[in-house]
């Protein structure tokens, strides 16, 4: 008896995944994919080629079908998640421009992101549901095409990470509003662009051609070109659907959109959230993501890195990869010793120009003692964005999902348990967001995606006997950010 196969494609950002789910059973039959080989460059540029992404997609479909072997003729649709904001700039032949994409953690944008937010910070929040960050793509564009001189004419269409997946299969163009408000484009109250978001960063001229329409997840943007159909192995004509970003995909794969509960996703970006009716007044979160027509809204408590940091770690340190970076930390007790790590190695959400940086640095202290200090500081920065969550009423109270690919690690997700003082479901070991993308493609099929894609997760419980010690600890972590706020601002004003 034949079943209906989904397809789900996620590019992070680090790497693209593309895999197949069995509907029913919601088994992975064939998952491929690999790194992305961003280009990170002087000033804090992060930068993708646009060959890079054609390769990494195409591989990633044809290792699936190798994989289905004569079953990819039952795969009935697919559907593309990714990563937010950064810059996917179409030219007029609709190539990316300058032939590279730009990744949400660049931060060239800094300086102008600060002092628009001390001239229309509080604007913006209201419209938009968020605050200038460099990331933005209306900032990065305004950075790097030269927006006063009039460079960023030559964009013609502006995309998210999985419209331009989109785009590159079926050739239509077409965005979600989860994207477009997560990117702080979307006015909150009309579902519409943000025209106030445009003219701040002195891109007003860009809404009339560059913006794609805006249409509900689940729908069929287009169908499968027949050359790409050749060239990776799948069916010609397949329906290509809207997704969503990856972190509401992800959220749609467990259920949290449903129930509600708080969601920390340890991927590159330390991102935690929750679904959530609307609330007025606005609750002074990081971020408000509209995401439908309906009235939830995503809120979102965000710093610009979370694993990222321990990818620094293991690159800088000279581990063999972020396991041996975790193995090392685990050898060493919580708070290594007095040591402890800043984990703003992209940036942070706490503090204006937060960087990355160890404290209390001694002669002892050796390379498993940095590992255990980059470790706790990660695990405690989540811990600090879920409780201002909780501090609004957001969530259900005692209940969190850990996600990404950091959620794999059970000692990292009950170390978070550990911070929090409850229990946290760990669901790393599925390709959430891939499944998400998936269940949009069945449910433009007609299917519900909570029947026929279930999902599993196991819960991580917290060490009671050790319930004081790491208490303690995110006391002093949470006043120690606190306290370097002043450092920050220093440390970021221009050199004299």
């Amino acid at each position: 008896m034949k079943t209906d196969i989904f397809l789900g494609i996620d590019m992070g950002s680090t790497g693209l995944k593309a895999v197949a789910f069995e509907a029913g059973t919601g088994a992975t039959l064939a998952a491929s994919g690999g790194g992305l080989p961003y280009r990170h460059l002087p000033v804090g540029g992060c930068e993708l080629s646009a060959e890079a992404i054609d390769t990494a997609l195409m591989q990633a479909l044809r290792g699936v079908a190798e994989q289905l072997g004569s079953r990819v003729a039952e795969v009935r649709a697919l559907c593309c998640t990714g990563h937010g904001a950064g810059l996917y700039a179409l030219d007029e032949q609709g190539a990316l421009l300058a032939g590279r994409a730009v990744a949400s953690t660049d931060q060239r944008a800094a300086t102008r992101a600060r002092v628009l937010e001390q001239r229309v910070g509080d604007a913006l929040y209201q419209d938009v549901g968020c605050r200038p960050w460099s990331g933005q793509p209306s900032l990065v564009a305004a950075e790097l095409f030269d927006a006063q001189g009039g460079g960023h004419r030559a964009i013609r269409r502006l995309l998210f990470a999985k419209d331009y997946l989109g785009f590159l299969l079926s050739g239509e163009i077409a965005t979600d509003a989860s994207d477009v408000s997560t990117a702080g484009l979307l006015n909150l109250e009309s579902g519409t662009w943000s025209a106030l978001a445009f003219e701040a960063a002195g891109l007003a001229d860009l809404m009339p051609h560059a913006l794609p329409p805006i249409v509900p997840t689940g729908t069929v943007i287009g169908h499968l070109l027949p050359a790409r159909a050749a060239a990776c192995g799948l069916p010609a004509g397949m329906p290509v659907v809207m997704g969503a970003i990856d972190l509401l995909a992800s959220l749609s794969a467990v259920g949290a959109v449903k129930s509600g509960h708080a969601v920390a996703v340890f991927g590159t970006w330390c991102v935690n959230a929750v679904v959530a009716p609307v609330r007025e007044p606005k609750p002074e979160v990081g971020a408000i993501v509209r995401h439908g027509p309906g009235a939830l809204r995503l809120y979102l408590e965000n710093s610009p890195s979370s694993m990222a940091n321990v990818a620094w770690a293991a690159r800088t340190l000279q581990f063999e990869d972020a396991a041996a970076v975790v193995k090392s930390a685990m050898s060493v007790p919580l708070g290594a010793e007095g040591l402890r790590f800043l984990p703003f190695i992209n940036g942070g959400g706490v503090a204006a120009g937060a960087t990355a940086g160890f404290v209390g640095l001694k002669g002892h202290h050796g390379r498993a003692h940095m590992a255990r200090a980059v470790i706790d500081g990660v695990v405690a920065l989540h811990a600090w964005h879920l409780k201002r969550l909780a501090a609004h009423g957001l969530g259900v109270p005692g209940r969190v999902a850990a996600l990404g690919g950091g959620a794999r690690d059970s000692r990292l997700v009950r170390l978070l348990a550990d911070f929090l003082g409850h229990s946290v479901e760990r669901c790393g070991d599925d390709e959430t967001g891939a499944r998400g993308a998936a269940g949009y493609a069945a449910l433009s099929q007609g299917a519900c995606a909570d029947e026929v894609l279930p999902v599993r997760c196991v819960t991580e419980a917290p060490e009671a006997a050790a319930a004081q010690a790491h208490a303690a600890y995110f006391m002093g972590f949470e006043a120690l950010i606190g306290n370097m706020a002043p450092a920050f601002e220093q440390l970021a004003r221009p050199a004299q």
